[in-house]
């Protein structure tokens, strides 16, 4: 435990693939941190194992038990009706977090969702701020997370040393609705980067180039990014593990999709790797890792034979 400890005493809801990680990170802190999610028997583990290494940590059997006494509730969930299960709930946030308190909800929803949340709780007294984030699992196990924040810039000063122990980077890009906003950006470029990377792995394989090698080269070279580099190396290790599963950048992009459509911009890419990606989910792929749409490109190359000479 830190020998300063902070004085923000924090919940945190959700203990996922992303949420664990984050929650490590906040009682590595220093944090006094209450914990719940959907299975009480999970929250009392991790709470566990973080209270036997010295950290303050307790499970709670609901949202609504975790953020009474707590100055900020962080929240990250599958999508939509999770987040307002968590926060407006019978036994949400709502019930029991104190006016002045902060809500940072990290899941990837609709903004006019988030914006629904961010209404009940002012009506409480309580600031909501949408704050989805980017950096996949190894983000959140390490705390480099991006944050894209949407809401009160007071609650966002409030909430700062928790945003922090969680991530490296902090973007307030307006009101309430904003941070879902720009992790729609994110999406956008991120499903570009996919497909590429995929198409590249691809022909890379079947040209018979030496794709470890290749792959060092190229993430030297203009073509590098954070799909190249993470995701890239996955596929050539035929590791289809879920960083992020192909399920929920489904789930993303269809947000996506409607966003979009309701303010008449075209997004022919994200389409297409919208239905690549449902092509993998008929294969009942949908838990495996989007670095699995490699699979799909090597079952799309024409012929059987040995690969192509480079």
């Amino acid at each position: 435990m830190s020998a300063n400890p902070p004085s923000l005493r924090v919940a945190f809801v959700g203990l996922g693939t992303m949420g664990q990680g984050m929650a490590r990170n906040l009682a590595k802190a220093g944090f006094p941190l209450a914990l719940a999610t959907r299975t009480f028997e999970k929250a009392r583990m991790l709470a566990k194992e973080l209270a036997d290494a010295g950290h303050v940590v307790r499970a709670a059997r609901t949202p609504a038990e975790a953020a009474r006494g707590a100055d900020v509730v962080v929240s990250c969930v599958p999508d939509a009706p999770e987040v307002e299960e968590v926060h407006l709930g019978e036994s949400g946030t709502i019930a029991s977090a104190a006016p002045g308190s902060v809500a940072i909800d990290c899941s990837t929803i609709a903004a006019e969702r988030a914006r629904g949340v961010a209404s009940r709780l002012a009506g409480k007294g309580i600031t909501f701020l949408d704050a989805p984030v980017s950096g996949g699992q190894k983000g959140a196990v390490e705390g480099t997370l991006t944050f894209f924040i949407g809401g009160e810039a007071t609650g966002l000063e409030k909430a700062r040393p928790v945003f922090l122990a969680m991530g490296k980077r902090l973007t307030h890009l307006g009101p309430s609705g904003a941070g879902q906003l720009g992790k729609a950006v994110n999406q956008i470029i991120v499903a570009g980067n996919l497909i590429a990377v995929a198409e590249g792995i691809a022909f890379a394989s079947r040209a018979g180039l030496p794709l470890p090698a290749l792959h060092e080269a190229l993430t030297a070279g203009a073509a590098t990014s954070w799909a190249l580099e993470v995701l890239g190396k996955k596929m050539i290790d035929r590791d289809f593990k879920p960083a992020f599963a192909v399920k929920h950048q489904q789930k993303d992009l269809a947000i996506v999709l409607a966003s979009a459509r309701a303010r008449g911009v075209p997004l022919p890419g994200v389409a297409l790797v919208h239905q690549l990606l449902s092509a993998l989910e008929a294969e009942g792929r949908g838990e495996d890792g989007t670095q699995a749409l490699l699979t799909l490109y090597e079952k799309l190359s024409a012929g059987a034979g040995p690969k192509a000479g480079a």
